[in-house]
């Protein structure tokens, strides 16, 4: 089956890992079962380990990926859940100490095929594309639980969501603005920032700015160089929800500011497969959409990888198969 596969690592490029090419079809284990994969999904988890992030030299070369929907065995139009954990941790494998995402342990979906667990399909609703399904798993599944279970708004209330163009910020950006919150983004070009308002953010500004208001809930995976800005825009009382730290992970904790104002700051991974049905229900029935910025075919993998190393993406990187 044809395959994208970290075929080596490379901290400075790693787009020049990538390897595309024909790998043996999955054998499932007991539990197990395989998915046509009709459109794969793009994350920066990818690059991550193109970079040597979590995986390991003696495991190459790994197939990339941990979105898809497709269709399983039996013919079902499915969403793929992307954490794999233990059956006995509980119904959601997030809290699983051991639990982790395809494409660090098991081959991912980035391929014609993947093997996963039975209980981690998830219906596909007839109203979502395979495309547009396929965004799901990872930065929309993080983003839902960030925004309707993590944060604990109440209707009407401002938020900030530090970084607009990423997969989880388009999707914090366009759920929360149709769930009716009033939504403010930081974007570094007025590309980013005019995306945002697409998106229904009610206002849109250069990062550091200061904002019109204190918002309740600040969304931010950025980290260090957001994090003073993000402590600074909430209101006493407010709250930080993070999921990552894609520009450093030890900033100034700022404590005095934490405790005076008595903030509070939440962490965030992934979600349930409970999560991830409700989240296609939501889009099936609110009309909500994913934000894609290109589809490519399989084959042309490496262009949709560059693309994002490059930071030029605005949404998803959708692949078909």
């Amino acid at each position: 089956m044809l395959a994208i596969t970290a075929a080596r690592f490379d901290k400075d490029a790693p787009s020049a890992g990538v390897e595309v090419g024909d790998r043996p079809e999955p054998a499932p284990d007991e539990g197990w079962t395989t998915v046509s994969v009709r459109a794969a999904a793009l994350n920066h988890h990818d690059i991550f380990s193109l970079r040597g992030v979590g995986l390991t030299q003696e495991q190459l070369p790994m197939v990339l990926g941990s979105d898809a929907a497709g269709v399983d065995e039996d013919g079902r139009e499915v969403i793929v859940h992307a954490v794999i954990g233990d059956p006995s941790a509980g119904e959601d494998e997030s809290y699983d100490p051991k639990r982790s995402l395809l494409s660090e342990v098991h081959n991912g979906t980035l391929a014609e095929k993947v093997a996963v667990p039975r209980r981690n399909l998830v219906p596909k609703p007839p109203e979502l594309s395979f495309e547009e399904a396929a965004c799901l798993p990872t930065a929309w599944l993080t983003a839902y639980r960030m925004l309707f279970e993590r944060a604990g708004l109440e209707p009407g209330a401002a938020l900030l969501v530090q970084g607009a163009g990423g997969g989880v910020n388009s999707a914090l950006i366009r759920m929360a603005s149709a769930a009716g919150y009033r939504v403010y983004a930081t974007g570094r070009s007025e590309a980013k920032r005019d995306g945002a308002t697409r998106l229904g953010a009610y206002a849109a500004l250069p990062p550091g700015e200061r904002l019109p208001e204190r918002v309740s809930v600040v969304f931010d995976n950025v980290g260090e160089a957001t994090w003073s800005h993000s402590l600074r825009c909430l209101r006493p009382g407010g709250r930080i929800v993070t999921c990552g730290a894609t520009s450093g992970q030890a900033p100034s904790a700022e404590l005095n500011r934490v405790f005076f104002l008595q903030l509070s700051v939440l962490g965030s991974t992934m979600g349930s497969r409970a999560h991830l049905e409700r989240l296609a229900e939501y889009c099936a029935r609110s009309g909500v959409r994913p934000e894609i910025d290109r589809v490519l075919p399989l084959a042309q993998a490496k262009e949709g990888f560059a693309a994002m190393e490059r930071g030029e993406l605005f949404g998803k990187v959708v692949f078909t198969v």
